[in-house]
């Protein structure tokens, strides 16, 4: 579970609603027709967007900014050198049983293709047609989280629209101008508070969520291509070790040592 991504909500939605309280009057920030202009139009625009299968799929991506488990680049070195270390003894067909307990299936993959005589292209063309097809799933899900971050503004806007006529039609009450203008500017607060507290943080979670990812199936690759093409364990962890961050080099370097 992603703490920050939950703690960034829960202060978000508690600061707003806390400025909301010790301002005074909750009520006038409630206002139901402002929420079905805003929500449904949001949804309605995305619907026409995208194809509903789409849309429905999307939460199941938005899943990984609340339930995604960081995968530790470092483990990941250290398996794909052990099972270099092996090959490089015993050969390629004594991985057989590892890939098979595998627990990483992009890795297990990987492993299996080449311990099945697979040529290192072909491999290659495989893991990366994976590679691809994952890249384009987040692209979606975040193409989806920006519309809707950009939709729930824009009929902010309009319900807004829609009042200040509502309003000016019954101008003769100018007791009625205040609240009038205030439930107007309702829906351009509640597309704006939806945009910038969930959809758009989102998308952007998303997508450092989809580099970081990409790029531990990329070390993958690079490690599966090394131990296919007989480098020693050494060479496979240096050409590994270009993935990492200095800190990060640091923690394997340790991580050797307590072994």
């Amino acid at each position: 579970m992603d703490l920050a991504t939950i703690g960034g909500i829960v202060a978000g939605v508690t600061l707003i609603a806390l400025s909301i309280i010790t301002g005074g009057n909750v009520g006038a920030f409630i206002n139901i027709p402002s929420v079905l202009t805003t929500v449904g139009g949001t949804i309605a625009a995305t619907l026409i967007s995208f194809p509903l299968k789409k849309v429905l799929g999307v939460f199941a991506i938005v899943r990984k900014a609340f339930f995604h488990k960081e995968k530790d680049p470092t483990e990941i070195i250290t398996a794909i050198v052990k099972y270099a270390e092996k090959a490089r003894k015993e050969g390629m067909l004594a991985l057989e049983e590892d890939a098979e307990n595998e627990p990483d299936p992009f890795l297990k993959k990987g492993l299996m293709l080449a311990v099945d005589g697979t040529e290192s292209e072909l491999i290659s063309r495989i893991l990366y047609n994976d590679l691809n097809a994952l890249q384009n799933r987040h692209e979606l899900g975040q193409n989806i989280l920006l519309a809707m971050g950009a939709y729930a503004p824009a009929f902010g806007m309009i319900g807004t629209l829609m009042g200040l006529v509502q309003m000016l039609t019954n101008m003769n009450d100018p007791s009625s101008i205040g609240p009038g203008m205030a439930v107007a500017l309702l829906t351009t607060f509640y597309g704006a508070f939806m945009a910038n507290v969930f959809f758009l943080p989102m998308a952007e979670k998303l997508k450092t969520r989809s580099k970081d990812e990409v790029q531990k199936m990329e070390l993958v690759v690079e490690g599966i291509m090394s131990i296919k093409s007989g480098d020693t364990p050494r060479v496979v962890e240096e050409k590994l070790k270009s993935f990492l961050a200095p800190t990060e080099r640091m923690l394997l370097e340790k991580r050797k040592e307590q072994a």
